[in-house]
């Protein structure tokens, strides 16, 4: 069975910044494509960031310049760094891998911008 286990979130104030984890009990992790959602409150979830296997990695306008995925290949395990933090960034996160098909997503993590 796939597990996506997030980390990193909280209570950060505007201008801050976090890095969300997300560890996955898969088998070569390396071909994955991987990606971040969000979900704020009466929204719908949206894609923050992704990045194909070895591709080039895609973000949502409203964070470019700003939020940055990666991922350890070694450590099974993708990374969303988050600059500058707005407190329209308030939601859950949720991380995701998806090969042949396949979709996967974490319980998510509640990253909140407040002062």
């Amino acid at each position: 069975q796939v597990q996506l286990v997030e980390s990193g979130g909280g209570l950060v104030r505007p201008g801050g910044s976090l890095r969300l984890s997300c560890a996955a009990s898969v088998n070569m992790f390396s071909i994955y494509a991987v990606g971040w959602y969000r979900q704020a409150p009466g929204k719908q979830r949206e894609v923050v960031a992704a990045a194909t296997s070895g591709g080039t990695p895609n973000y949502a306008d409203s964070v470019k310049g700003r939020f940055t995925i990666s991922r350890d290949n070694a450590k099974n395990t993708v990374y969303l760094q988050m600059n500058t933090l707005k407190p329209e960034d308030t939601a859950v996160y949720y991380c995701t891998i998806r090969v042949f098909g396949l979709h996967y997503w974490g319980q998510g993590t509640q990253v909140t911008v407040s002062s």
